[in-house]
């Protein structure tokens, strides 16, 4: 593992070194706005609010309690959980840069993930594409969990792969016109990966990787509860 360490901060200098500061601020940019632990909060706010079908009939009150409720356990909970582990020093850094940093916050982030996949389809009247969109995040959090023993897999890839893998079950269900959705979601996809080969020491097999693991875990989680 030291010597995978030696080999990734070879790659990170290489790369950063050949880019303009301009170049490599905005791919932290990129890196930051779509980190994946915002992407399920995108995802629910365009279900809930751009999605003409999905939520149709539900108040502003009723979306936002919904939308709260993801907030709440797929995006606070594993942030407290991420700040305190680093507040307790049983990881080095809140940004996970290695593989035995990411252990613990995986395990906390897939059961927070677990529980709102779980109150979402407990809620009969939550539209079932929300419920198979977080179990999916849980799966691919899952598939996460089991790579990392190996190597350090691109998370951010796994989160806008995930995006994508939503679109395209959506588009396959043909309740909404995916044109642009699925355009914008291609085109921050390759932005986003584009931007962590620039910032971080991932090789472009974690990179690749995770956007497989985001978009069939989707697949799947479409299969069970669709």
């Amino acid at each position: 593992m030291q010597r995978q360490a030696l080999e990734n901060n070879e790659i990170l200098s290489s790369t950063t070194d050949k880019h303009s500061p301009i170049i490599r601020l905005l791919a932290n940019f990129f890196s930051y706005a779509f980190h994946p632990i915002f992407i399920p909060l995108y995802v629910t706010w365009m279900l809930a609010f751009i999605h003409p079908t999905y939520f149709i009939g539900f108040s502003s009150m009723s979306k936002n309690k919904i939308f709260l409720l993801v907030a709440i356990n797929a995006f606070a909970f594993p942030m407290i959980a991420v700040l305190l582990l680093k507040g307790l020093g049983f990881i080095d850094s809140i940004f996970l840069k290695t593989q035995k940093d990411r252990i613990i916050p995986y395990i906390a982030s897939m059961t927070f993930f677990f529980w709102t996949q779980y109150v979402l389809r407990e809620q009969s009247f939550v539209p079932r594409i929300l419920v198979a969109f977080m179990f999916g995040v849980f799966i691919s959090s899952s598939a996460a969990l089991i790579a990392n023993i190996y190597y350090k897999i691109s998370m951010h890839a796994i989160g806008v792969g995930g995006m994508v893998g939503l679109f395209l079950v959506i588009m396959q269900q043909n309740t909404m016109l995916m044109t642009g959705p699925l355009t914008f979601a291609l085109l921050i996809t390759g932005i986003v990966c584009t931007s962590r080969m620039i910032v971080s020491d991932h090789r472009p097999k974690e990179i690749y990787a995770g956007l497989v693991v985001g978009l069939f875990c989707q697949f799947i989680g479409a299969a069970i509860n669709l």
